[in-house]
């Protein structure tokens, strides 16, 4: 008998005992005890970072100051408001159709916009990137 500090434990050898209390797979709406760790089970496996869309290439630096002077110079207004009939100043490079939304960062999908007008498009791309994350993660 194996001892420890005087105690039998009354029994010869190794057995199998669980790390952890099974838990319920992490998947919204599925409740299968998984035991494995992973906390997923084989029907709801969690989406590989490999799998995700990298970065847009941006430019930045130099080149990027040197782009935003050629473009104000071209065109000094911002062109959602002077599309309205307002004439307002831009002051930030955007590109039409955004990076993230398979648009090149080149001269033929930037455009002069104000900053009122530039915060507003962002939040409409961000409301469009919210809404294909979450159709992407309920169809994982």
């Amino acid at each position: 008998m194996q001892t420890r500090r005087g105690f039998s434990f009354g029994f010869t050898g190794d057995i199998a005992v669980p790390s952890a209390a099974p838990r319920p797979c992490s998947h919204p709406g599925c409740g299968v005890l998984v035991r494995d760790g992973t906390g997923r089970c084989p029907e709801h496996p969690k989406q590989s970072w490999a799998k995700k869309p990298t970065a847009a290439k941006r430019v930045t630096g130099r080149k990027l100051q040197q782009l935003r002077k050629e473009l104000f110079e071209r065109e000094p207004l911002c062109r959602p408001c002077y599309r309205k009939g307002i004439v307002t100043l831009a002051t930030q490079r955007d590109h039409e159709i955004p990076l993230e939304e398979g648009g090149t960062d080149t001269k033929d999908n930037e455009q002069p916009i104000c900053a009122d007008c530039h915060d507003e498009k962002s939040k409409a791309e961000r409301a469009r990137g919210v809404r294909r994350a979450w159709a992407g993660y309920r169809e994982g």
